[in-house]
Order: structure tokens, then sequence, then C-alpha cells
């Protein structure tokens, strides 16, 4: 079965207008049987987004109209592909009460959601350090080296799998080497192969889906899935649910490497 978990809608702040029914008529001309629609959540109360446009997530406003718009699409296209209503929820340390109170009022509307982390806390600051590579390495001048931010990144994410968040904590680990996302532009090579592994058993023992994400092959400075291959093949051999997401922004990367997941 053809499934693309992870995708984004005319709701995404910094994405674009193409509307839902584009993306479902290319899924359906694709083959997929299924699709999750996982627009970026509102960010939890009292959290500042640092991004110079603040356009991080959608406004908590905006949800009424966004689950309306899927329950069309849903009656529109029932028999012909299965929607997912969902959400990409940001895991923000410090915030975790908030996030569980957010998951509490949406919950029961999600058939699918995705736990995702960019955004890291250096002393008393907050980085989205997917952002931009020039973004990236002022935070990795900051703390000292490009070592210490995979490092943080990777604890993050870590706390991220532990966390209680309610009963409608996303069961999907989003993009877990997010982090190597600028790894050819700083140009060090990190050992993170540790610290890959060790996240991945954890997914499998909290009974998580992973997030195989294609959209890092389409940057420049990434070229590869999260996580990589190896570790695709790897989390497959623990037994993990693996869940194709192309993280597209617009329809035309929608599905986009799919080929390389769904081989025959």
């Amino acid at each position: 079965m053809k499934r693309d978990g992870h995708t984004h809608t005319p709701f995404c702040p910094h994405g674009t207008s193409d509307p839902f029914r584009a993306y479902i008529l290319k899924a359906i001309d694709n083959g997929f049987q299924e699709i999750s629609f996982t627009e970026h959540a509102p960010l939890p109360f009292g959290f500042l987004d640092p991004t110079p446009e603040q356009d991080s997530g959608m406004k908590m406003a905006e949800l009424p109209d966004y689950f309306a718009a899927l329950e069309q699409a849903k009656d529109e296209f029932s028999g012909n592909l299965r929607i997912r209503a969902g959400l990409e929820v940001d895991f923000i340390q410090g915030f975790e009460q908030q996030t569980a109170h957010l998951l509490e009022q949406v919950g029961p509307q999600l058939d699918d959601a995705i736990l995702s982390v960019h955004f890291l806390r250096y002393q008393d600051r907050w980085v989205c350090a997917d952002f931009s590579a020039e973004v990236f390495m002022q935070l990795a001048r900051d703390m000292g080296s490009v070592q210490a931010v995979y490092d943080l990144y990777y604890d993050t994410l870590e706390a991220s799998i532990r966390a209680d968040l309610g009963p409608f904590k996303p069961k999907r680990i989003g993009h877990v080497t997010l982090i190597h996302k600028f790894q050819h532009s700083h140009g060090e090579t990190i050992d993170d192969d540790d610290r890959i592994r060790k996240i991945l058993r954890m997914v499998k023992e909290q009974g998580y889906e992973l997030d195989v994400n294609s959209a890092g092959l389409s940057k420049p400075d990434c070229l590869e899935f999260y996580p990589p291959e190896p570790y695709i093949d790897y989390a497959r051999n623990l037994g993990i649910p693996l869940v194709f997401g192309s993280d597209a922004h617009k329809v035309a990367d929608l599905h986009k490497y799919a080929d390389q997941f769904y081989t025959e």
C-alpha cells in the first residue's frame, strides 16, 4: 500500500497556496492509497517563534477551518483515497504541559500526527536549527562546535520520545536526522552513528512509528533521507513501522523520491 504520511497544505504559513484538491488528485494519479495532511500545529502558548516571520505553525484560530477543509475532502474523495487529518507537532522542551493541552483539544479530530524537533534551546534563547545554514552555523559558533549542536539536537529528540504529552501524543517521530540538513555546508564529519541507533531503539521500545522523510534528498546541503538509508534498514530490522513522508510544502514536491522507498 502506497502512503504519503507527511504532507503540508495551504494552511502552512511558510508554504504555498496550492489547494488540497491538487495534492489529492496528484496522490490518486500516482497510485497512492493514503495521504496524511500533517500541517504544522500551533506553537505552544507562551513560546515565541524565533524565526524572522514567526511563521513556523498555524494560528489556533485556523484549526477549525483546517479540519473542516479536511472533512470536506474526505467526503468528496471517499472511495478514491484515504485522507487522514493530522498535525506535525513541535516538541519544545519546557512547554510539555502546553503541548499536552493543545493535544487534548485537537486529539479527537486527529487521524494521524507526527512529533518533531525543530527548535533548540541554548542558554536563554531559542533557535530554529533547520531554518538556514547561517542560523545553524551561528549556533555552532555560539556553542563552540558543530558537534555540540548535533548533541543538543539528539538530546532534545530523546526528550521528545520520553516526554509525557498525554493520551494524544503523536505516535510517529519526525525526520530524526533533520540536523543533517546542512552537513555539506558545515563540511565537518560528525560521527553520530551511536546516537541515531540509540534513538531508533528508543522509538522501538516506545512502540512508535518512524517518519522516513525524503525532503532531505532535495536539500543541496543534505542529499539524503532523514534518516539515511542504512538507518532505514536498521529500523526495519528492529521492526519499527516505517511511514514514507515527502514532507511536501507544495504540490510539485509531493511523493518526491517515493520510488526509492516503494521499491518493487
